[in-house]
């Protein structure tokens, strides 16, 4: 059985959690306190200990977009990236991009003096993409909303920062939220808030 050394308000957890959930893949969860990590996580993850890290039956694998690659191969149904090779070397390629958002996200949650402009250049940048298909790895869910979700959830839920001004993003959210990986995230987030 897969172990998953997951932390609840880890947006990169919350990323391998919504794939697992997605492709109905049972797991063990270990959670770690990321206050007090373990050497055992700064072993298998240098130099940082970060988490998520999967373990299968004894073999280790850290970071998020490697874990949902692995899984997306090793589970390949239901599949989350598309069939076509250029549309999923463009999901990837969103997926590749991810501190466009990042970035400004993490410079918004530290405060830095002009965080709040980037953050939202970056999300007219994805609301942009939106404008034009239903999700951001093109006609169905896969690993490219997989890749952005998490920080949203969080932006929207904990930080209360608002995206009315952003209708793609808000219509992508709630597209989201019907399926049940997402609506768990959902759940974990506002169980962060409480």
């Amino acid at each position: 059985m897969l172990t998953l050394y997951d932390a609840p308000r880890c947006p990169y957890c919350a990323r391998a959690r919504i794939v697992l959930a997605e492709k109905g893949i049972p797991y063990e969860t270990v959670t770690v306190d990321l206050s007090i990590r373990s050497a055992w996580l700064y072993e298998h993850n240098p130099p940082d200990g970060r988490v998520p890290v999967l373990e299968d039956d004894g073999w280790i694998l850290p970071e998020s977009v490697v874990i949902d690659e692995y899984l997306e191969e090793r589970y390949p149904e239901p599949p989350l990236l598309p069939d076509d090779s250029a549309e999923r070397a463009a999901a990837r390629l969103l997926v590749f991009r991810f501190d466009e958002l990042g970035n400004p996200y993490y410079a918004f949650r530290r405060g830095e003096k002009g965080a709040a402009a980037r953050l939202e250049t970056a999300l007219a940048a994805l609301d942009g993409l939106l404008g034009t298909k239903p999700y951001l790895g093109g006609r169905s869910f896969g690993l490219a909303d997989v890749a952005y979700l998490p920080w949203l959830l969080r932006l929207r839920d904990l930080m209360g920062f608002q995206l009315e001004g952003h209708r793609g993003i808000v219509g992508w959210l709630g597209r989201c939220a019907e399926r049940p990986s997402v609506a768990a995230e959902i759940e974990t987030v506002a169980s962060l808030a409480a």
